[in-house]
């Protein structure tokens, strides 16, 4: 069994990863986390990892001192994460970041030759060519932890040849606005977006369900996973989120990976993988739920949807411009200062007007990450 390094391990992801640790009994390496030492310190006491890190230095420097009755090291930001996905004893990372920050993290733990299971989207989505080169260049496995490109993954299992896949086909659920118009969503509160229909997902992940950027990420994300092109991309409404996502082939078959919305079933399949265990979700009672429902997205409503697939054909640093836009654009709405439409406003307009290149390095992708965040603070704040 592996013995894991946790990037997140306060978050959402994070703490889910932890249940299917204690119900396979693996053993913790490195637990990190932002700025929730007291989250943090619990989760220490109880796994003894041999590094914690906390992003924040200052409580980091709280954190030393709350535990130093343990044997747990601590360390901070940027170079605590890139240690604790690069720890010689870690054998698998599972990286439950959320945003760019996780970008540095994840070519540190390919470059060390570690199996990544990948919850980190906005890293793949701007960084692009430089995580898969840094993944297939170290030999290391890449393993979806989102239920879409899970279910992707793991329909693909077993093809003969990547020639008979067609096409991808991303569920999505929809989030709090399913079948709203652009007036009906003029006022909409941060407490109504944040109000999701089936899952249990951070505060910035929720808001970009809403906005239904999360789905134009995964489409960005599924493209550069699988080496699919965004016109062979697909999404349908899936409003009971049973379906996680379907793989058409050539001969026009389809298959569909099902299962009850509870992250921990992708989340133990790209720990254990390739086996399969015992988990601790229910079992899938198709006759209780009855109905399974399919419709069109809305991409004129949901502007976010319509920018991400116009960035993924763009190429180059249109990604990441669209990510940290969004990121930018995610926050201020949490925090009260635009409006709901503005954020797919906002994303589109960066996408359209920020020059785009074609990144070479690591600082390449922050540029263009660092100038779509300062174009969104310029139109809102100007």
């Amino acid at each position: 069994m592996s013995k894991l390094s946790i990037l997140g391990s306060t978050g959402s992801i994070g703490t889910q990863t932890l249940d299917v640790v204690d119900k396979l009994g693996l053993s913790v390496t490195a637990l990190t986390a932002a700025n929730n030492i007291a989250l943090l310190e619990q989760q220490v006491r109880k796994y003894r990892p041999a590094l914690a890190v906390v992003f924040d230095e200052e409580k980091a420097k709280q954190l030393r001192l709350n535990i130093s009755d343990t044997d747990t090291r601590v360390a901070a930001g940027m170079d605590g994460l890139v240690e604790a996905a690069s720890l010689p004893q870690a054998d698998l990372v599972v990286n439950a970041v959320v945003g760019m920050v996780g970008l540095r993290p994840t070519l540190a733990a390919a470059g060390a030759k570690k199996n990544i299971a990948f919850a980190n989207k906005e890293t793949l989505v701007a960084g692009g060519d430089l995580v898969t080169d840094a993944v297939r260049e170290n030999g290391v496995k890449l393993l979806p932890v989102d239920s879409e490109h899970s279910a992707i993954f793991q329909c693909l299992q077993g093809i003969p040849d990547k020639k008979v896949l067609k096409k991808l086909i991303l569920t999505a659920s929809g989030g709090p606005f399913f079948g709203k118009k652009t007036e009906e969503l003029r006022d909409v509160t941060v407490e109504q977006a944040l109000n999701h229909p089936n899952w249990s997902m951070g505060a910035k992940i929720t808001i970009d369900s809403a906005t239904m950027m999360n789905k134009g990420l995964e489409i960005i994300e599924a493209g550069r996973l699988f080496d699919v092109a965004g016109d062979d991309i697909d999404v349908v409404v899936h409003r009971e989120s049973i379906i996680h996502s379907l793989v058409e082939f050539t001969d026009n078959s389809v298959l569909a990976q099902l299962g009850l919305p509870d992250m921990r079933i992708p989340i133990q399949y790209a720990i254990t993988y390739p086996m399969r265990y015992e988990s601790p979700v229910q079992e899938l009672d198709l006759a209780r739920i009855g109905n399974l429902t399919f419709f069109e997205p809305d991409y004129d409503t949901f502007e976010c949807l319509r920018a991400c697939k116009k960035a993924f054909a763009m190429g180059g640093a249109a990604t990441a411009i669209a990510n940290g836009a969004n990121e930018e654009a995610n926050a201020l709405f949490r925090q009260g200062k635009i409006k709901f439409l503005e954020i797919g406003q906002l994303v589109m307009g960066a996408v359209d007007d920020i020059e785009n290149i074609t990144p070479k390095t690591v600082e390449d992708i922050l540029e263009a990450d660092a100038r779509a965040r300062a174009y969104v603070r310029e139109h809102v704040f100007s």
